[in-house]
C-alpha cells in the first residue's frame, strides 16, 4: 500500500511539472522571427490577459490565476497595469499599483506560467516607465517567467517617438535582466507593425513586437500587413487579441476570429486575449457575479469567456495527445 501511495506522488508530480510551461520551456529566446525555448524550440504561448488593474483590481489575486492556470489552461497570463483613467492608475497611486501586479506576478511564478508585465498606457511617461520597469527587473529579473510589456498601445505617438521611448526603457531593463522577453507596442494602438519591421531597435537580443487585433474591426489587411512585417525579419507577438470590435463592444464575429486564429497557428505566433473583467460589453469575459478569486461556474462565464476558454483548451488537448 505504502508503495502504490508513493509510486501515485510521484506521477501526481509528474504531471504537475509537465502541466507547467516555465518547467518545459525554461528561459524564452527570441531566434529569428520565432520565440523558442532554452533549447530552442518553437514555443508558442496562449494565455489570458487581466484587464486594467485600476478598473477590475478585485480579479488580481493568486485564486484568478490560478483558475486561468489549471482551469483555463493558460500558458500565459497578461497583467495590465493602468497608468492614467483615474486615481488608481500607477501614476496617481504607484504603492498600490505595484502591489496589485506583484500579487499576480507572484501567483504565475507559483503556477509556473509566463507573465506579462503590461505597462498599460496609450501615452509616453517614459520616466515613470524607466522606474517602474527597474523597479521590477531588480525584483523579478532572476525569473524565466517574465515578459516585459512596455507600451500598451501607442495611439498617435510617432514611431520615432515610440521607439526613443522603448530604448530607454530597454536599456533600463537590461542593466538588470540581460535576457528575458521584452515586447514593444507600435503606433496606432499596435496595428502600425510595419514602420518598426521598416526600421527595427538594434543592439538588444530578445525582442519582440506586440500588434492587437480585434476580429470584428481589423481583418485580412492587417494579417497581410503582419505577414510582411514577418517576412522582413521581425518577431511578432499578438499580446492583445479578441473576436468582437475594436470598441471591445458589438457582436463576436466568428468567422474573422477563426481566420485569425488559423493565421495565427500557421506563422506560430503566440496570443492573449483581452479580458477578465466584468463590465457590460462583449469582450468581458464575465459577469458581474463572478467571484473575484475564481472557480467561476459556467453561468457566471460570458460568450467571448466561452470561446475564449474552448480554444485554450483545445491547444493544451493538442499538446497532450
Amino acid at each position: 500500500m505504502k508503495k502504490y501511495i508513493f509510486l501515485s506522488t510521484i506521477l501526481m508530480a509528474t504531471v504537475l511539472l509537465q502541466a507547467q510551461p516555465v518547467t518545459e520551456y525554461g528561459q524564452l529566446k527570441v531566434k529569428g522571427t520565432q520565440l523558442v525555448s532554452s533549447i530552442e524550440q518553437p514555443v508558442v504561448l496562449h494565455g489570458m490577459s487581466f484587464g486594467w488593474h485600476n478598473l477590475w483590481p478585485r480579479f488580481y489575486n493568486k485564486g484568478a490565476v490560478h483558475e486561468l492556470a489549471a482551469k483555463w489552461n493558460c500558458t500565459v497570463i497578461r497583467a495590465s497595469m493602468g497608468i492614467e483613467l483615474n486615481d488608481s492608475g500607477y501614476l496617481k497611486s504607484p504603492e498600490t499599483s505595484v502591489r496589485l501586479m506583484k500579487k499576480v506576478i507572484d501567483a504565475c511564478i507559483k503556477e509556473g506560467v509566463y507573465v506579462i508585465i503590461d505597462w498599460h498606457d496609450h501615452n509616453i511617461h517614459q520616466q515613470q516607465a524607466v522606474t517602474f520597469f527597474t523597479m521590477m527587473a531588480k525584483e523579478y529579473g532572476h525569473q524565466p517567467h517574465v515578459i516585459y510589456e512596455l507600451f500598451n498601445e501607442p495611439d498617435y505617438e510617432t514611431w520615432p517617438e515610440v521607439k526613443a521611448y522603448a530604448v530607454e526603457v530597454i536599456k533600463a531593463i537590461r542593466a538588470h535582466d540581460p535576457d528575458n522577453i521584452i515586447l514593444v507596442g507600435s503606433p496606432r494602438w499596435d496595428q502600425d507593425i510595419h514602420l518598426p519591421a521598416a526600421d527595427p531597435i538594434t543592439g538588444y537580443s530578445n525582442l519582440m513586437y506586440t500588434m492587437h487585433f480585434y476580429a470584428g474591426t481589423h481583418k485580412q489587411w492587417l494579417r497581410d500587413r503582419t505577414s510582411e512585417a514577418i517576412k522582413k525579419g521581425l518577431p511578432v507577438f499578438v499580446s492583445e487579441c479578441a473576436g468582437m470590435e475594436a470598441s471591445g463592444d458589438g457582436p463576436v464575429d466568428h468567422a474573422e476570429w477563426k481566420a485569425f486564429v488559423n493565421w495565427m497557428d500557421a506563422n506560430k505566433l503566440s496570443w492573449v486575449a483581452w479580458s477578465v473583467s466584468d463590465k457590460k460589453e462583449t469582450c468581458s469575459v464575465l459577469e458581474p457575479a463572478a467571484a473575484s478569486k475564481g472557480k467561476w461556474k459556467d453561468s457566471v462565464i460570458k460568450e467571448w469567456g466561452r470561446i475564449a476558454k474552448e480554444f485554450l483548451a483545445n491547444y493544451a488537448g493538442k499538446k497532450q495527445r
